[in-house]
């Protein structure tokens, strides 16, 4: 660990890792107040891959999002010869997958409806700043205490906008479940594979499944490509015409027809579950 880190916080437990590194708990011997630090390994990061670029730019799009109450902020960084160390918010209540295996397989329409919001309203703030996060899962939709939703995980977000002009993305970045569409067909896209895969989130905290399914990556990737939407009787009995309405338009294939996100917060479902 870094000196200045350890000089500013006391650091205890791990709670995280993942393939660039680990999440420890810290406590700031200023205030007291506890954090995370997640440390990322500079040495399994190094050429020039696209993870790469991406995870060591990760500090600087959290510092352009934050603060957003739904987005998880970053505090301070630190660096030394084999680590980039960031101090962001401690989550330590669950992640929205946790919570959707522990409330039974899948969540009632008014409490998916109150976690989809926050969510949308993350989503939204980042492509304000043409950041798109690019691996939108319930995994990364963090929980805090209170069950407010943080979005974490910029590890594979990108910026499309620079100045007065719009970038497009290349490149298969995701997971199989959840990306879109145009990114599995060599195009060039921006912002609306969010769109996407919020679809998906919010698809599977009501029916407990993905839509687009496959007992392999590439099945998925298939079964993705050909974007078949469907409500099983058995899963959507009882849920409410307006929320199905609203995934047909995050989940369609046409990007020109499928909803920003701004759009998303001003569907009736959003606004009002859907009642006049």
């Amino acid at each position: 660990m870094s000196n200045a880190l350890n000089r500013d916080y006391l650091i205890s437990d791990e709670i995280g890792r993942g393939r660039f590194g680990t999440v420890f708990r810290c406590t700031s011997r200023t205030t007291g107040d506890t954090f995370a630090v997640k440390s990322i390994d500079k040495n399994l990061t190094s050429g020039d891959s696209l993870d790469a670029q991406c995870l060591l730019s990760e500090p600087k799009l959290l510092r352009l999002l934050s603060p957003h109450p739904h987005i998880i902020q970053i505090y301070n960084i630190y660096e030394d010869e084999n680590h980039l160390h960031m101090v962001i918010d401690l989550c330590s209540n669950q992640d929205l997958h946790s919570l959707i295996i522990s409330s039974g397989g899948f969540l009632s329409e008014n409490d998916a409806r109150v976690l989809f919001i926050q969510l949308m309203r993350a989503v939204c703030h980042c492509h304000k700043y043409g950041v798109v996060h690019r691996d939108l899962k319930p995994d990364n939709i963090l929980l805090d205490s209170r069950n407010f939703v943080k979005l974490a995980d910029f590890g594979s977000a990108e910026v499309v906008m620079e100045g007065d002009y719009g970038i497009s993305l290349s490149g298969i970045v995701g997971t199989p479940y959840y990306v879109a569409p145009e990114v599995l067909s060599g195009r060039d896209y921006g912002e609306k594979v969010d769109v996407w895969s919020a679809g998906v989130v919010l698809y599977i905290m009501l029916a407990g499944f993905a839509p687009f399914y496959g007992e392999t990556a590439v099945e998925i990737f298939n079964a993705v490509l050909r974007g078949n939407l469907r409500f099983p009787v058995r899963s959507f009995n009882g849920v409410s015409p307006a929320v199905k309405d609203l995934l047909r338009r995050m989940l369609c294939k046409d990007v020109s027809k499928r909803l920003s996100a701004e759009q998303v917060l001003r569907h009736p479902w959003v606004t009002n579950g859907g009642m006049n």
